[in-house]
């Protein structure tokens, strides 16, 4: 089966003009076809602040009213998804940029409530369209995903990038052999956030569960790792969290 990597890239690294100049070097020298997926929710919270919008977080999700539901919908599917688009072009990877709507990739649910928490305009993911989406990776194309999706009825929902990676990787591992990327700031899951070189190499359920309790995993952490597993459990070859200047050659934490 022909190899496919889903690169996901975090809303710090995108922040950061060495960073994502590391990575976009990384991602057009991965041989293959490929696909990428970007957060951009520091972008949006800076954003959001200039227009006097409060952001408030539970376990690395977002609380989308439908005023934040605009701002994310102008950062993430327009001024962070066509800068990166217009990056890779200027690489010579012919890139589209797309949100769940486009060509009804994926869609989703708005979440019910949590514990009387109302996440508002957050959507959790019902389907995606890997067949559509492999068919234009074969015609060459390399998608970039925003971490936008649609409820089918008109509305767009704000979703965890980290969950559009993982739903894209699920979709696409029906048509390739693919592996997963989650490139952050870090070279993997660190046990010592003091330690730069404390990265965790494995992380099984089991471990998974321990580092929680123990805090070592928290915040939007926990999430990034779910999705893994998710994506393992449903056919996803291999995930690697990492660092993007070490994408050809991970040594750094791996989901089992």
């Amino acid at each position: 089966m022909e190899k496919l990597t889903v690169v996901k890239v975090g809303g710090a690294i995108v922040e950061d003009p060495q960073q994502l100049n590391v990575l976009m070097e990384a991602f057009c020298a991965i041989e293959g076809s490929k696909v990428l997926v970007h957060g951009g929710g520091r972008k949006a919270t800076d954003i959001a602040g200039k227009l006097g919008l409060e952001s408030r977080m539970v376990n690395g999700r977002r609380i989308t009213d439908k005023d934040m539901l605009q701002v994310v919908t102008m950062v993430y599917g327009g001024l962070v998804n066509k800068n990166l688009v217009a990056m890779l072009q200027a690489r010579s990877v012919n890139a589209l940029g797309l949100t769940g709507a486009d060509i009804n990739v994926m869609k989703a649910h708005k979440r019910p409530p949590v514990n009387d928490i109302d996440f508002g305009f957050v959507g959790d993911v019902d389907h995606t369209d890997g067949l559509t989406l492999a068919k234009l990776i074969r015609e060459g194309i390399t998608p970039v995903m925003a971490p936008l999706t649609h409820d089918g009825n008109g509305t767009l929902l704000n979703t965890n990038a980290d969950t559009i990676a993982s739903q894209t990787a699920r979709a696409l591992a029906k048509h390739y052999e693919v592996t997963l990327v989650y490139t952050f700031e870090h070279m993997g899951v660190l046990r010592n956030p003091e330690d730069p070189q404390s990265a965790i190499p494995t992380i099984n359920r089991d471990s998974f569960k321990q580092l929680v309790s123990e805090g070592v995993v928290s915040g939007g952490m926990i999430p990034k790792l779910e999705n893994a597993f998710q994506a393992i459990d449903e056919g996803v070859k291999r995930v690697i969290i990492t660092h993007p200047s070490v994408i050809h050659h991970p040594e750094s934490t791996i989901i089992s």
